[in-house]
């Protein structure tokens, strides 16, 4: 028996090990090798060896060889009674050497059986198995394979949804603008903020011939992955429909369609399109997002909803709006996340707060009032955690 202070010190040392140990096509057999260093003479295992799933059978990958070493069987069926058995129980002790051919033993006097433990990521499973010499304890064996197995599954699913997350941000940047359009007489500047590593809000540019150029912000329902596949539906969706020169209004509604009929049939999201000419002429269709300001010197107008939300009902009446959008103008693009930011008092930033900070500084470039927003957005909120995606578009024009 292993005196149980020794047992547990030298487990925390592998698990350690298997959390901190650079990850690579190497990683399973160093953990592999560790654990037959630091446990095999305590539970008497030995010649650590990897079997990796290929299509319906488990391929041998990786055999200790030695002149003692007995070669082990090269593949084995996945249907087979021995992989079935480690699939379900996820650790199994054999009553006999079943990864043996029976005439490799003919002559063999030591007793020797085997053990396997299923290990796997979201796209690989292995099956590690050992050779289990006299004089070892089932629940020795099976408390430190059992923790280590379970230490390494973590570890590898951990990975792949890492992974996975860091590819969603990849995407989800690549949709975003990364600059702003140059457009003469007008100053133009966007930023999002996820809540979570990738968000639900969007916002895009498109830029037309002859000094015109188009813009938009949207709100998809809730946040994550989910409301981050809805925002890449729709950002695509919008780009073809724009450059099939399509009009924003059938647009729209062919969007919503797709929408609807889509894998987010619980979901929706709001959004505003809009067209704006060098002269000023500026054309919209309000998807039940909140309404844009439009800032002047001595007003500010509302650019209200012209339809419902997207992707709620299989159909939706929306119009086309319009508005002159002056020089000295200011025009402030929102979602949710943005007006309600909350404080310690449950009070929220609201519109009012958008409309103080801008009326205030007018004189300043876009990029300056947008930052602006955000920092007093922030400092309302004590500068806490972002509990919904923000977003903002802050548009002046200079003459």
């Amino acid at each position: 028996m292993i005196e149980p202070k020794n047992f547990y010190r030298k487990l925390d040392i592998l698990q350690s090990r298997i959390g901190l140990e650079k990850s690579g096509k190497d990683y399973l057999l160093t953990i592999i090798t560790e654990l037959q260093n630091i446990f095999g003479g305590d539970l008497k295992i030995t010649n650590g060896s990897i079997y990796e799933r290929v299509d319906n059978e488990y391929i041998l990958f990786y055999r200790p060889t030695t002149e003692k070493t007995l070669p082990i069987l090269p593949q084995i069926p996945n249907d087979s009674e021995v992989v079935q058995l480690i699939l379900k129980s996820k650790t199994y002790i054999f009553n006999s050497p079943v990864f043996y051919n029976p005439e490799d033993m003919i002559g063999m006097t030591a007793y020797i059986t085997h053990v396997a433990f299923t290990v796997h990521s979201q796209a690989n499973r292995w099956i590690v198995v050992f050779d289990l010499l006299s004089e070892w304890v089932r629940e020795e064996v099976d408390l430190c394979l059992n923790a280590v197995r379970t230490a390494l599954n973590y570890r590898l699913i951990s990975e792949s949804v890492n992974s996975e997350l860091k590819q969603a941000v990849q995407i989800q940047q690549s949709l975003l603008p990364g600059t702003s359009p140059t457009i003469s007489g007008y100053e133009i500047a966007g930023f999002s903020q996820p809540a979570e590593l990738v968000g639900g809000d969007l916002y895009d540019y498109f830029e037309f011939d002859e000094g015109e150029f188009g813009f938009c912000i949207g709100d998809a329902s809730g946040h994550g992955i989910p409301a981050a596949l809805m925002v890449r539906d729709v950002v695509t969706g919008l780009r073809m429909g724009i450059e099939k020169e399509m009009k924003m209004v059938h647009t729209l509604r062919k969007l919503n369609s797709v929408i609807y009929r889509g894998a987010y049939t619980s979901s929706f999201i709001s959004l505003f399109y809009a067209e704006l000419e060098k002269n000023g002429n500026l054309f919209f269709a309000n998807a039940g997002h909140p309404s844009p300001l439009l800032f002047t010197k001595d007003t500010v107008e509302e650019l209200e909803p012209t339809g419902l939300i997207m992707g709620a009902f299989p159909q939706i009446d929306i119009s086309r709006s319009f508005i002159k959008f002056p020089p000295g103008g200011v025009l402030v693009l929102y979602t949710d996340g943005i007006i309600e930011r909350m404080n310690n008092k449950a009070d929220l930033f609201n519109v009012a707060g958008i409309k103080k900070v801008v009326q205030g500084n007018l004189h300043l470039k876009a990029e300056d009032i947008m930052k602006k927003i955000f920092k007093a957005a922030n400092a309302f909120g004590k500068s806490t955690r972002w509990e919904d995606d923000a977003t903002l578009i802050v548009i002046k024009r200079n003459i």
